[in-house]
């Protein structure tokens, strides 16, 4: 157990000092956190996930980037320090951290285990780019592309032992972003499921939607991803490109999650949900690329709404949903020396799926 005797603790990481299109890579950075509280823990962590909003933020993309900027939002460690009130974990526990390390606990929101929709004007704390406020006024924190986290107990999850650590991360970010919608919109079993874009998110949402009991059908623009979709579960996979299999599918899915992380134009799904049927997106965080046709939406009173990450009562049941399941993320193991390839691997699509970095070398 380590001993704290300053107010201030020495960490490292990789992380961005402006903007990476100027040609920046992540570099190594040394910071300080805030020592634990009472309520808090100090994890090492051991693995942190490589997430396609990672490459964004550092991009400022989204006009909200800190800088600087230390990425990582799928986090497992080990705790090595605990608060004196802290009552849920000790010292040793293989925990987890996902996208968020506070928020107010006070609002509706909060009191309703939806910590990601917190009410107070700055929203709940970020694990990385602290509050997402656009002009620079805002509380920056650093991620998990580090040695060490500083993090209040309650936003600290429990790993199940049967979950492999190493490969478990990308379940902080990818699995609850997908699994929270299908919860949500009450995917049952023998409900027709179509996954779009079988990636980072999307193969999670497959063997999440499949092992809800749904049929499930992955739809990419990749003919070479077809096998791939098949290994991970999907009963069919539609190449979209192909009008004539998207014509086979018109009004036939319940539900469908999309989980393009970029501009696309949405007018060729709305057509393949079945009356009343909902499709959601949740790896866009812009417009789409064409206006949505409400004649498409209307007359079949179909829904298109949009989802973020979840609470994390709800992130500890994805955890323990995936353990029960045996399902873990298809992940590529990589040291953090290796991240700013890694990023460029990424931006074209070459990852099967989803990074996860071994920080064992940051120690």
């Amino acid at each position: 157990m380590e001993t704290l005797t300053s107010e201030k603790i020495a960490a490292k990481g990789y992380g961005a000092s402006g903007n990476l299109i100027g040609g920046e890579t992540l570099k190594l950075m040394e910071f300080e956190r805030d020592a634990p509280k009472d309520n808090e823990v100090l994890i090492e962590v051991l693995y942190c996930g490589v997430c396609h909003s990672d490459l964004h933020q550092v991009a400022n993309d989204w006009k909200n980037t800190l800088y600087p900027c230390v990425p990582g939002h799928e986090v497992i460690g080990h705790i090595t320090y605990a608060g004196s009130a802290v009552t849920k974990f000790k010292v040793g526990d293989t925990v987890g951290v996902g996208c968020m390390i506070n928020s107010c606990k006070s609002c509706s929101a909060c009191h309703e285990g939806e910590e990601q929709f917190c009410e107070r004007p700055q929203g709940p704390t970020m694990t990385y780019n602290g509050y997402f406020v656009a002009d620079g006024s805002g509380y920056n924190t650093f991620g998990g592309y580090s040695n060490n986290l500083v993090v209040r107990e309650d936003f600290v999850l429990n790993i199940p032992q049967t979950l492999d650590a190493s490969k478990a991360a990308p379940i902080l970010c990818a699995g609850i972003t997908t699994y929270s919608p299908l919860k949500h919109w009450n995917v049952k079993v023998g409900d027709k499921v179509a996954v779009v874009g079988i990636g980072g998110l999307g193969h999670m949402g497959v063997m999440i939607a499949k092992a809800m009991g749904a049929e499930v059908t992955a739809i990419t623009t990749k003919e070479e991803k077809r096998d791939v979709a098949l290994q991970l579960g999907a009963d069919n996979v539609i190449i979209s490109e192909n009008e004539e299999e998207m014509k086979q599918y018109e009004k036939y899915f319940n539900f469908i999650l999309v989980t393009i992380p970029d501009p696309f134009d949405v007018t060729p799904y709305i057509s393949l949900m079945r009356r009343r049927g909902s499709l959601v997106t949740v790896g866009l965080l812009a417009p789409y690329k064409e206006p949505l046709n409400n004649m498409e939406i209307a007359s079949q009173a179909r829904s298109v709404g949009g989802s973020l990450i979840g609470g994390i009562a709800e992130t500890q049941e994805v955890l323990d949903f995936c353990a029960e399941h045996n399902i873990l993320p298809h992940v590529e193991m990589i040291n953090i020396e290796e991240i700013n390839d890694a990023y460029e691997k990424m931006q074209d699509e070459d990852v099967r799926f989803r990074y996860v970095i071994d920080m064992q070398s940051l120690k």
